[in-house]
């Protein structure tokens, strides 16, 4: 499917007009640059939180999410311990799954951990699509994963986080902007 045009008539991509919720993500958030360990973090963690279902789920609990999660503040969700877990657990905003629940709290611990040197976004900026990369013309051209998006999971993996297989990298890539999937047609790909 390439670029359609909703009701005010720009065209998206076609995913976007599945919902009132996705195009407002689509128009003013989905592939554009993210700036700062936290915002990343945060991402991070939706994007794992997202895996098996679908993102509207995800998008939708969002702000329960970042009241369960103390706004992902890595520092915060790092020193999470057994009652956090508990509470996390219990709580019906968001989605109560214990593996993806300790690997967020995890990954935050994996972030401190990085050397200084070393940032969440400069791990993503390694794996940033090249400049002149040719936007997708139909979603069917839109890949899942990338042989990019393996080697950043490797590289997360080997870092000590959790639930950041190729898949979920990619759409972090994504998301945070690293890969622009908007397609050639879209509106927000030319900022028209």
């Amino acid at each position: 499917m390439s670029a359609v045009p909703g009701a005010d008539g720009r065209l998206r991509c076609g995913w976007a007009l599945a919902s009132e919720d996705y195009q407002h993500y689509h128009d003013t958030e989905w592939g554009r640059a993210v700036q700062g360990e936290a915002a990343l973090f945060e991402r991070l963690s939706l994007e794992a939180f997202q895996s098996g279902l679908s993102w509207i789920t995800i998008l939708r609990k969002r702000e329960a999410f970042r009241t369960a999660f103390a706004g992902f503040d890595p520092q915060a969700v790092a020193a999470f311990g057994d009652a956090d877990r508990a509470r996390l657990l219990a709580d019906p905003g968001i989605v109560r799954n214990g593996a993806k629940i300790d690997a967020v709290i995890n990954n935050a611990r994996a972030l401190l951990a990085l050397p200084d040197t070393e940032s969440l976004g400069g791990l993503l900026a390694r794996y940033r699509a090249p400049e002149g990369r040719p936007a997708p013309q139909t979603l069917e051209d839109v890949p899942a994963a990338t042989a990019d998006s393996a080697a950043l999971a490797k590289e997360l993996k080997k870092r000590g986080f959790r639930f950041v297989g190729p898949i979920t990298a990619y759409a972090m890539l994504q998301a945070t902007g690293y890969v622009n999937d908007h397609l050639a047609g879209c509106w927000v790909r030319h900022g028209n």
